[in-house]
């Protein structure tokens, strides 16, 4: 996948994490079913290694009251494609 349809991608699955605070009371219970499934998208975003630290710390945030504002997918797209160690990911 393109890096920027990923960055896309990753600006609207963060989006989607701050859903729950449009709902107030159901909103933290929907975050039941969004926690481990963006956890699993993480990982199949986001090969390797820091994929899966990133996941675990995605289902955290999202998992904990009160920490859904944190983009989790944004800030690892910025990890991956601005501040990792190997910035030539043209074909990823």
């Amino acid at each position: 996948m393109n890096k920027y349809k990923k960055l896309l991608l990753s600006i609207f699955l963060d989006a989607v994490g701050y859903v729950s605070y449009l709902i107030p009371g159901i909103g933290e219970l929907s975050d039941i079913i969004w926690a481990p499934l963006s956890a699993w998208i993480m990982t199949k975003l986001y090969k390797g290694t820091s994929g899966k630290v990133a996941a675990v710390i995605n289902f955290a945030e999202e998992a904990l009251p009160g920490f859904d504002f944190i983009p989790t997918f944004t800030l690892m797209w910025l990890y991956t494609y601005v501040f990792g160690r190997n910035k030539d990911h043209s074909k990823s």
